[in-house]
Formats: C-alpha cells, structure tokens, sequence
C-alpha cells in the first residue's frame, strides 16, 4: 500500500485501537521499502502532535534495514518524551546490536521500571552477537556510584551474557559478604545459569551460609544442572498452570487481596476438578509466587512425582508487588517457572491466561523446553482502552502518558504474540466473540477452527449450596455461627435505623478496574445510601498495595472512615472464597435484625471478562447489577436474573441499582431459581474442567505427532 498511505490509515483512523492495529502494516512497508522518503514519512511522524503515530513510527524504523534508520532510531533514547524512549528501548531489540546505544540502554536497566525491564531484554537478545561489549560495559557500569538496587539490576544483566568474561564478576559480587543483599542475590541467581567449574564451587560455598542467600545458592546449583534429555513418560497428562500475581494455596485464604482475585480461585478450584474423576489429567501444576524457602520443598514434589493437584511457587524478593508493577522482575520469574517445569520431568500442557510478566517469562520456557501451550485471549487492554476512548478519558494525543502506566501498546501486542504461538487458542464466550476478535485483536476464528474453544469459567456450586443451606437455616431462626456470626458483628456497628436496610454487595480485587472506589462514592452521593447498606469485600486494608491504597484513598474521600458505619458502609477487606459465599446467600435471605433480606449484588467493573464473582452471586439466588459489555452479557438475563448497564456511567450504575434493589424486595423467587439452574447447566467448574480436558489430550497428541515427525529426519 505504500509508507505514505500506511501512515495515513493510522492518523485517520477512526479509533485508538484501529490506529493500533494499522502500525503493523506500517512497519511492513518500512521493511519492504527502507528508501529516503520512508524515513521522511516517518520522522514527520516522530516530529508531530500525534502520540499514536509517532510510537507507530519507533517500531516501524526497527523494520528498516537501513544505517540512517538505525542511527535515528538509536538517537530516540535521549528523546525528552518518555514514552518514546520506551519504545525505542523495545525496538532495538529487533535490530543488531548498536555500540552507540548500549550506554543509553545500560542506563535504563539501573533506572528499573518498565523501560529498565525493555532495556535489559535487548541487551539480552544482543549478547547473543556481541557479548563482549556488553560484558565490558555493564562490569564498567558497575564501578560507578549507583544504589543497591540499580547495582543488583546491572548485575543481573550481566547474568544474562553468556561469555567467560562474565563470571569472574559474578563470582566475586556473590561471594562479596560486604555487598549488599540484593547484589549478592543476583549474582548468586545469576551463576545459577553457569556451569563452569568456578561457578558451581562458589554456590556450594554460599549454601553452608544459610538463611536467604544459601537458599538462593541451593536453587541456583539445581539451574546448573543439565536439561534432562528424555522426558519419561508418565500415566495421564500433565498440565502446568500459572498466575504470578497471587498467593495461590489450597484453602484461598488470601482471595480478594492484592491481585488475589477470581482468577486465583479459578486455578485452585480448576486443578481440583480436572485431577477429580478418571479422566485424561492426572497432574495438575498450578505455579504461582512465594519465597525461597517455599521453592526448595516445593520442588521436592514435583520432582518426586506426586500426583494430583501440585502447588509451585516461583520465589519473588518480598514485599508481593501488583501485576503492573511486577514486569521488571522478569529475569527471576523466567528461571522460577523454568526450575518447576524441569523438576515436573514432563509437562505435556502450560496453559497461559494473562499477557502479564508471567506470561511473557513463560512463554520464553515454553520454547525452551518444546512445550506447547494454550492461551486464553482475552481482549485485554483492548476492551479497556475502547472504554476509555469512549468516555473521553484517553485520547491519541495524549496515549503515550497513558501508555507509560499502563503499557497498552506492549501489552496489547504480548497478547497477540501469545495467541500466535499458542497450539491451541480459548476464548470467553463473548455476544459478538468472532467480531470482537477479528476487530479488536486481528484474530480470524474461522481459520482453523479446530484450534480455537470457547470455554466459559466456572463456579463451584458445592460451596455456593452450603452457603445457602447455612443462610436460609439463620433467616429461619438458627443462631449466627462461623462466617455468618462475623457478618452480624460486623452489622452490630451500624445504627440501628440502618439494620433494618438490605445489603448491597460486591466482591473483587480493590482495583481501578473493578471500580470499587466508583460504586462508593455514587452510592454515597446519591438516595441509594438510604435504601441500602453497602458490603465491600475485598482488599488489603491492613498493607495495601498502590493499588489498593489509591482505591482506598478514594474511597475515604467519598465516606471518611470515621463515617463508615454512621453512613452504612462496610469495608471488610478480603475473605476467603467460603467466607464470601456465606456473605452472599445473607445479603439474599438477609440476617433477623442487622439485615433485611432483598439484598442485590453490584459489579462496577469497567471491564470484566468473564465475571466469577458475579456468576457466584447469580448461583445464590441474587439479583445482579453487570456490565452490559464482555462476558456478563451472555448469562445475565436482562432485567429477569438481573440487570446490565453501563458501568463507566455512576448515575447510570445507581439507577440500575435502585431498580435491582425494587425487584429484589418483591422476593421473586423464580427469577433465583432461573439463575441458579442457568450456573448448573452452563457454568460449574466440573463443566469447564470437562471441556478443557480434550482440549489438552488434543494439544498433547498433536505434539507428540510433531516430535515423530521431527525424529524422522534425523
């Protein structure tokens, strides 16, 4: 089409993500026509207003075989904007190593964040060629005034270059009991990757040390074994899930903190399921975070073998931080979630969810080890970046501010790299799901259908009729215990005008996204305040996270926490799951005087792919409150089993509110028998296990065919 008409499509185009999606054909035709007037169409792009166009511009001159583009696209990490110098970090990574740069890009890793963690990979990718130079000029960086943790940072990355230069250095910052902790922690994960003589004698040295750094020293001996050659074969499959950003055990007992959210009690209740009946899996690894001392025990049972349902964690330096802020710490997760996967002997599956730094570092293992993966596409930040374009928040001259918090063009493209390289592509059934992908992801679902599932989440309705049962059994008359009683506490702080009031109530992360701070100040500015209390549950309220903490701020701006029980609000904090379904069945049939029964469930998410929490308030027998976009909009019915509505819009979500709230107080029981029979038919975890189980044997067997295949050429 030409660079002139490329460009065009993406400053005409009429929204931000047709802009980014045309940035693809931009960087083909920069390709396929490196010439002088390619390089003017897009240094215009660069010298103008439009941040779309000029970020479009940085990853089109990586796509020019071209010194002049090469040099300018070099020049780019000394830009005053930001965002550019962001960029221009990833781009490098496509071309061949610039001495010129290497300076510029070592600066950013000691910087850290996001553009520290674009630099370091790039310096990664050109050790390959020119591990020399980047030896030298990270050791030479070393020497220089930094903090610890800027040090610890560059020598990571000198971990990362694979020359015999690099490991004099290493020894000596790991065997430096001056050094700081975290400098000494770097280097010991870094000779992890060595396996010369030197190395392996300095780590069996630190491991007598003890504590943190002679646990490191022990994980980092067991990287420095050799990839086994065969993977024996086993009864059944195994299959590897994974979800950094939780504190992922058995009893969910961290649920609805941090990033604790539904995605955590997924996995738990996920895994239990496909191991359950005689099927297919018989292990189930679901990988999350934790600490060095939890991976060493940890990797004693995948390595010995034990069936079931096997809980890893990929050691992180405490404290826990949110999935934005974790990309950074890509180097340590790759090797965390590359020691698992070796110690499980064979992995026949990794099913991969999130276009986050654990996907990405996951991603990396897979390809190392031949393991073929499933990826669930969701169009996240897409659907987020729509939203906002919409309601007027984010605009194409100003994405690249936006683009710093939140990387939208690295994330939006991850998830496309991810569902490229996937054997096997799941999706959330969505009302317009074939649309949606095509327009907002570029994915065509009708070819090679046999790839592509669509696969809707599950609850467990166990737990949901225990709570139940156990709610109906107190409205009757039977004395509070166990998670009811706390819930009555909790009510006893309210006036007493106020309990008479039904609940509403939400559940989810204390994230922006969740709009949990949203629905708290609409309901508290408005009449819905007299008409019911309002149940939060969710959240470290004790140490939380900066996410947590600027939901919280907000929220103590609208009700100040002196206000709270005054006013009717209840901010809990999080529950386990069992806790949150004991609190949902008492908003539905109420608790005898702290409670009216009527009570109606409210997600103000902005977003929300699928909605857990929501199907789980439905399975109660509540009425909903649901975005009218996403997943929420194939199961909830319309002003039957609840409402829809656009949740971006506060009046708007307090008006399906009060409507919700006068239905619930007629008690219509036949809308709450609708709902819970809609969850058993279409929506339980044992269903979902069920249809992902042939996906995996589908994946593996394909595989398989792949390895014979390849071993008959040799």
């Amino acid at each position: 089409m030409g660079i002139q008409t490329a460009m065009d499509r993406i400053t005409e185009s009429a929204s931000i993500i047709e802009a980014m999606r045309a940035a693809d054909d931009l960087a083909f035709e920069a390709g396929r026509d490196p010439g002088v007037r390619t390089l003017r169409v897009l240094s215009a792009a660069l010298s103008a207003d439009d941040d779309l166009a000029a970020i479009a511009a940085v990853h089109a001159l990586a796509e020019m075989n071209d010194e002049e583009a090469a040099r300018l696209l070099s020049s780019l990490l000394s830009s005053p904007r930001p965002y550019i110098v962001e960029h221009a970090a990833d781009a490098l990574g496509r071309r061949p190593a610039r001495p010129e740069a290497v300076g510029r890009l070592v600066r950013l890793v000691a910087d850290g964040g996001f553009a520290g963690m674009l630099a370091q990979h790039t310096l990664e990718k050109w050790s390959t060629g020119a591990a020399e130079l980047m030896a030298v000029a990270l050791e030479t960086a070393c020497t220089g005034a930094l903090s610890d943790d800027a040090r610890a940072r560059l020598v990571e990355t000198m971990g990362l270059v694979r020359h015999p230069l690099a490991v004099r250095p290493l020894r000596a910052w790991a065997t430096d009991a001056a050094a700081a902790s975290a400098v000494r922690e770097a280097a010991v994960a870094a000779l992890g990757q060595r396996r010369e003589p030197a190395a392996i004698a300095a780590l069996e040295d630190i491991v007598v040390e003890g504590g943190v750094i002679g646990d490191l020293a022990r994980l980092a001996l067991i990287d420095a074994e050799p990839v086994p050659s065969d993977r024996a074969d086993g009864e059944g499959l195994t299959v590897a899930q994974l979800f950094l950003h939780a504190d992922i055990d058995p009893s969910l007992s961290s649920a609805g903190s941090g990033d604790n959210g539904g995605i955590a009690t997924l996995l738990v209740r996920l895994g239990d399921a496909l191991v359950a009946e005689p099927a297919a899996v018989h292990r189930v690894l679901t990988l999350s975070r934790g600490t060095a001392a939890q991976a060493g025990p940890d990797l004693l049972r995948v390595a010995g073998g034990e069936t079931g349902h096997v809980y890893g964690h990929i050691p992180l330096s405490p404290p826990p931080v949110s999935s934005a802020a974790a990309w950074p710490l890509r180097v340590s997760v790759r090797r965390g979630i590359r020691r698992l996967l070796r110690a499980a002997g064979r992995v026949d599956v990794l099913h991969l969810r999130m276009a986050d730094v654990g996907s990405l570092a996951a991603a990396d293992v897979a390809r190392e080890l031949g393991i073929p993966t499933v990826f669930t596409v969701a169009p996240d930040p897409h659907s987020v970046i729509a939203s906002l374009e919409r309601s007027g928040t984010l605009t194409r001259k100003d994405f690249g501010r936006a683009d710093l918090a939140e990387h939208f063009w690295f994330r939006t493209h991850l998830v496309q790299s991810l569902a490229a390289s996937a054997a096997h592509s799941v999706f959330f059934p969505r009302p317009e799901l074939e649309r949606d992908m095509h327009a907002l992801i570029g994915i065509d679902m009708s070819s090679h259908p046999e790839r592509h599932t669509v696969v809707a989440e599950g609850v467990d309705l166990e737990v949901v009729d225990r709570a139940v049962a156990h709610a109906r059994r107190v409205a009757e008359g039977a004395e509070p215990d166990a998670a009811l009683a706390e819930l009555g506490a909790l009510l006893d702080e309210l006036p007493e005008q106020r309990r008479r009031l039904p609940l509403l109530v939400t559940v989810g992360r204390m994230h922006r996204i969740k709009g949990m701070a949203t629905l708290v100040r609409a309901w508290a500015e408005g009449p819905l305040a007299d008409a019911a209390n309002l149940l939060v549950v969710g959240g470290d309220l004790e140490h939380p996270s900066v996410d947590e903490r600027e939901q919280l701020d907000r929220i103590d701006t609208a009700v100040p926490a002196a206000e709270r029980a005054a006013r009717g609000l209840l901010l809990t904090g999080h529950r386990s799951n069992d806790v949150a379904a004991d609190w949902l069945a008492a908003a539905r049939f109420g608790l005898p005087d702290r409670a009216a029964p009527g009570g109606v469930y409210v997600c103000a998410s902005l977003k929300e792919e699928f909605g857990l929490a929501i199907l789980e308030a439905m399975a109660t027998g509540l009425l909903v409150v649901a975005p009218d976009s996403g997943g929420p909009a194939t199961y909830v019915e319309d002003d039957v089993t609840g409402f829809l509505t656009e949740t971006a819009n506060p009046a708007e979500l307090i008006a399906t509110a009060e409507r919700a709230l006068e239905r619930a107080a007629r008690g219509d029981a036949r809308a709450a028998s609708r709902a819970r029979d809609l969850v058993a038919e279409r929506f339980t975890i044992q269903g979902m296990a069920a249809k992902l189980a042939p996906v995996y044997e589908s994946v593996a067997r394909s595989e398989a065919e792949l390895q014979r295949a390849a071993e008959l050429l040799v």
